[in-house]
């Protein structure tokens, strides 16, 4: 794995992306999943349940890519109210994803929680 020298960046792009896991099981966000020679900042996160009944989420970050390797919990089987958000991560908590993590979502209630996350793709390339 690159893992590019961030003092020296000579590329930054910022990025939105959504999800909305239309099953139960672990979904990998590919989209936070960093290009070779990038890493990803995630900057904000964001869970909201659009249903009228709470629905929980789970979110990992993992330590190979599709979701494979170990789990490192973000937010663990929380349950979010009905048409409330909950805020994963924001600037105070950013992390960064590299080329072979991902980031996986699993929620208790299928297309009940849209996901909502803006990072920087940085580069020292």
């Amino acid at each position: 794995m690159a893992n590019p020298n961030i003092v020296d960046v000579q590329t930054i792009k910022g990025n939105t992306v959504y999800l909305i896991p239309a099953n139960t099981t672990a979904n990998t966000w590919t989209a936070l999943t960093a290009n070779a020679n990038y890493v990803n900042r995630v900057d904000f996160m964001t869970a909201s349940n659009v249903t009228s009944a709470a629905a929980t989420v789970t979110v990992s970050i993992n330590s190979a890519t599709s979701g494979g390797g170990t789990a490192y919990r973000l937010a663990y089987q929380i349950s979010v109210p009905a048409y409330a958000t909950l805020v994963v991560l924001d600037k105070t908590t950013a992390m960064y994803v590299g080329e072979s993590q991902s980031v996986v979502v699993t929620v208790g209630t299928a297309s009940a929680i849209e996901l909502v996350a803006s990072y920087e793709e940085i580069s020292d390339t």
